[in-house]
């Protein structure tokens, strides 16, 4: 039965990651090729945003974003090996200062998975720490908690994932990380409940991440018919696209087939419901459920064979750019859809606010709204939501290394539409304008549709815009020192 005090007590906040999640991979957003009963019951309880996009198509960065409330340029994370400068503080430190009990089981990476691997950030605000941010890497770190159980759990298997990495596949049920995470993050709420404070707790899986085949034996078997891929679309490419999908091909990603990669990937969707509901099960039996916001979401998305494409990068279509956004709370109502667009900053501004904390909490530089206030209608929504790629990734092949000259690009999307910039001074006149009401696929590029010129000079001018104020926002990286008496 419900706790008959929870009403009384300050709203507890249960954050849910994977990574590199679609958000068309879940029920709730349409026909999904994996079973999602339990996404698909939390959604329905509560609200699903349609338009929610990641702030930067790859972890590092958006994470950060997430975590922060800030954009790229006011975390200063814009690559996949930067790391989060001293100065800037988690959401969790937040809401440890207002008195709740703070908690993460799984991936962080809001650094560089080298800097993870060595030390915390001074300000992650976690009391629980509990490190994972991929099953079979930094195997010896001391903070990577997974390794720790796993070497207790199965020793055997623990020896295999330390010389085989990657190359062990299908993870047994009961040694997969999304299992792990879920009985730690069991293990989390039973203790707050001990406390009697509120808490903070953050689930953050590996899956459905490549290389898509670490989901556990049969489950691939859940998995129906795939959709068809989609094709390149119509229209202009522009230059800055051709260079990042040279090296995001299906052939450097996928060791076999590619539908035999899809419906890995799938599978791991599967595994990752099946293990969340598990937790939301017990949110229930701890009579938690009615003072708990919970808030799931993913990083990015995936290609997954669209477009000729994998992974994740200097692409915003929406199966990479738009994630799944899905919000249940005390006061969220239930099967609300919001169609506004919102992007992945928001998720701090709606913890805060569970905490009962003013948006200032956030401090100067936050780009953050409360999605429960949007949901409720008490909020006005964006006019756009941004994401922005800023030379983030590696190219593939030849050896890793960051693109040069620096790969640019800035995404915005309004209600309708989406424009993609490639800031390319020796390709200045390409970019991407897809009408999402008439084109859900993006099938049709109108950057030169001539029907369409002013919207898309509209929306560019939008974009300048909003660079400035988000540069403007960010601040000065070395602060200021007014002097005593004011100079004419």
């Amino acid at each position: 039965m419900p706790d008959e005090t929870a009403a009384a007590r300050p709203t507890n906040v249960l954050l849910v990651m994977t990574d590199q999640q679609r958000a068309d991979s879940i029920g709730a957003y349409g026909p999904a090729p994996a079973p999602t009963p339990h996404l698909d019951a939390l959604a329905a309880d509560g609200a699903v945003f349609d338009a929610a996009y990641c702030t930067s198509p790859l972890c590092t960065p958006s994470r950060a974003s997430l975590l922060t409330g800030r954009h790229v340029a006011g975390h200063g994370v814009a690559r996949l090996y930067d790391s989060l400068p001293g100065d800037q503080v988690l959401v969790g430190e937040h809401l440890q200062d207002a008195g709740y009990r703070t908690g993460l089981i799984g991936k962080l990476h809001v650094s560089s998975r080298v800097d993870e691997a060595e030390r915390r950030h001074p300000h992650d605000g976690f009391d629980v720490y509990e490190l994972c941010n991929e099953m079979s890497m930094d195997m010896g770190s001391p903070l990577q908690a997974y390794s720790r159980w796993l070497e207790v759990a199965d020793p055997e298997f623990h020896a295999r994932m330390v010389t085989e990495g990657r190359g062990v596949v299908h993870h047994p049920e009961h040694l997969h990380m999304s299992h792990w995470a879920a009985e730690r993050t069991m293990d989390f709420l039973r203790g707050a409940t001990a406390d009697g404070v509120p808490f903070f707790g953050v689930m953050s899986l590996f899956d459905p991440h490549n290389p898509y085949d670490n989901a556990p034996p049969g489950w691939d078997e859940k998995v129906g018919a795939l959709p068809p891929v989609l094709p390149p679309a119509d229209g202009p490419t522009p230059r800055g696209l051709q260079v990042e999908a040279a090296s995001k091909t299906v052939d450097a990603h996928v060791p076999h087939d590619l539908d035999t990669a899809r419906r890995g990937y799938h599978a791991a969707v599967a595994f990752a419901d099946h293990e969340i509901g598990r937790v939301l099960t017990e949110l229930d039996r701890l009579g938690l459920r009615e003072n708990t916001l919970v808030v799931f979401t993913s990083d990015h998305g995936e290609a997954l064979g669209d477009r000729g494409l994998m992974t994740k990068g200097a692409f915003f279509t929406e199966a990479v750019a738009r994630v799944p956004l899905l919000v249940r709370g005390p006061r969220v109502p239930a099967g609300t859809r919001v169609t506004a667009p919102v992007q992945l900053t928001d998720v701090a501004a709606t913890a805060v606010a569970a905490a009962g904390l003013p948006p200032t909490t956030l401090g100067p530089g936050a780009d953050s709204r409360d999605l429960v206030a949007l949901a409720r209608g008490e909020a006005a929504p964006r006019p756009y939501a941004v994401s922005t790629y800023r030379n983030g990734g590696l190219a593939v092949g030849e050896g890793s290394r960051y693109f040069d000259p620096p790969l640019l690009a800035t995404m915005l999307r309004d209600e309708r539409y989406k424009l993609v910039a490639y800031h390319d001074v020796d390709d200045p006149d390409t970019g991407q304008l897809f009408d999402l009401a008439q084109d859900p696929d993006e099938s049709r590029n109108l950057w030169h549709d001539p029907d369409h010129r002013e919207r898309r000079d509209r929306m560019l001018r939008a974009m300048l815009d909003w660079s400035v104020h988000d540069q403007w926002r960010a601040g000065p990286r070395g602060g200021e020192r007014m002097p005593a008496v004011s100079v004419a």
